[in-house]
């Protein structure tokens, strides 16, 4: 999981056809890590999954990506939101009703 943050954090973006490095600051990148590791297992409690589930359910019905977008919104709000809005993004996407 941590492999795939990363990845995603420092994936290069296109802007104008031109590749640019996007690279959050040391203090945002651990922050979103944080919460990123908090919520995951919270989510896999909720739903009572292995949290190694619970974050392939989410990588597969765009809960994660949802997640990564999102992250600073969610994490001002409490977990059970956070959660809630992250399966009602996989049961829209085709996840379990």
């Amino acid at each position: 999981m941590a492999i795939y943050l990363i990845f995603r954090i420092f994936a290069p973006a296109v802007i104008n056809k031109h590749i640019v490095q996007v690279k959050p600051s040391d203090t945002e990148l651990q922050d979103r890590i944080t919460f990123m590791t908090f919520i995951i297992p919270e989510f896999a409690l909720t739903y009572k999954m292995a949290v190694q589930d619970a974050y392939r359910y989410l990588k597969k019905y765009g809960g994660l990506d949802y997640l990564y977008k999102h992250w600073w919104a969610l994490h001002t709000d409490t977990p059970y939101w956070a959660i809630r809005s992250m399966f009602n993004i996989c049961r829209d996407n085709g996840g379990l009703q």
